[in-house]
């Protein structure tokens, strides 16, 4: 299990472009389709977690699901296995990274993968819609969560995505207070 658990998060960090945003919709075919260690549902409640925690969101979910199937060194394995990756391919780019820049194709190339991880981001956020159980709870929560959204972004707010997360437990804590005091009367 710890080889596996390695070798899974190490393909996901090698062959994920634009970071951890982008490698949730990977994480949920690899973690969640194919190898079925976590179900939709709590891959949803761990993004939430992972998401208002420090770190990473892609080394936070890592961490959990290695504990979950192997531990304190399955979450070892599954935190390096992700990370490293990035960090052999960083120092190697470092070492060279001015002059590969200036070659117009790799710039160019650069630009496509940018708009191919805008892609990755939006599908995660649409896999992530698809496996929310579709209560009147959670759409309202969702729809308020998205409308405050686009008026910051609208009005060019700039905020921290602390603040969207924050904003969204209020808006969920309201609107299961106000359903509860409905359930009193």
């Amino acid at each position: 299990m710890l080889l596996s658990l390695f070798l899974t998060f190490f393909k996901i960090g090698l062959f994920t472009f634009g970071g951890g945003y982008a490698m949730i919709a990977h994480i949920k075919d690899t973690v969640v389709d194919e190898k079925k260690w976590v179900d939709d549902e709590e891959l949803s409640e761990i993004i939430a977690i992972a998401e208002s925690t420090p770190g990473p969101i892609a080394i936070n979910l890592a961490t959990y699901v290695g504990y979950k199937k192997a531990g304190v060194l399955g979450s070892a394995m599954a935190t390096v296995g992700v990370v490293l990756p990035a960090v052999v391919i960083m120092f190697i780019i470092s070492l060279f990274l001015d002059k590969v820049m200036e070659n117009k194709y790799v710039f160019y190339a650069f630009e496509g993968i940018k708009c191919a991880v805008a892609f990755l981001i939006l599908n995660a956020g649409f896999k992530m819609f698809g496996s929310l159980k579709k209560t009147p709870f959670s759409l309202t929560v969702f729809i308020a969560s998205l409308a405050v959204l686009l008026l910051l972004e609208l009005f060019s707010v700039s905020f921290s995505s602390l603040v969207f997360i924050i904003v969204g437990g209020l808006l969920g804590l309201s609107a299961y207070v106000l359903s509860k005091k409905e359930d009193k009367k």
